[in-house]
């Protein structure tokens, strides 16, 4: 195998197609929540979800302040998080029991971003209506 100054890009590939095949490995990876049955979503890049709840998440050290956040359960699966309600005004658009649309919130390695602890996830739409539309007042907020 070349181990020569421009061989870096080949052995990675190696390594990524042979780490794979090794005993314990898919194992270990189950272990550690690596799977896609294992994410909230199901391994999906947006759910549905009902409203339980709203919630004031506190920020982080060194900033200050409650983020404005929601508790939803995915109609999927059933199981529970905690999402974002990005922008000024966007929590007054939403309510209990909406139907609403989350997706990642694009934090590093999937995780939580900026100053947010465990919030993984943004509300995108509420009742099949975009939420920038809504905060914006482009649109008006559907009854269900």
């Amino acid at each position: 195998m070349a181990r020569g100054e421009f061989a870096a890009r080949k052995l990675e590939k190696d390594h990524k197609k042979w780490k794979k095949k090794q005993t314990g490995y898919k194992k270990k990876m189950e272990k550690k929540g690596m799977g896609k049955k294992s994410s909230l979503m199901g391994g999906a890049p947006q759910a549905k979800g009902i409203v339980l709840d709203k919630r004031g998440v506190t920020a982080r050290q060194p900033n200050s302040g409650i983020r404005k956040c929601v508790r939803v359960q995915l109609i999927k699966n059933g199981r529970q998080l905690t999402a974002l309600a990005p922008k000024d005004k966007a929590i007054q658009f939403i309510d209990e029991h909406d139907e609403v649309t989350v997706e990642g919130l694009g934090g590093r390695k999937h995780g939580a971003k900026g100053d947010l602890w465990g919030v993984k996830f943004k509300v995108i739409a509420v009742n099949n209506q975009s939420l920038e539309m809504l905060r914006t007042g482009r649109k008006e907020k559907v009854k269900r």
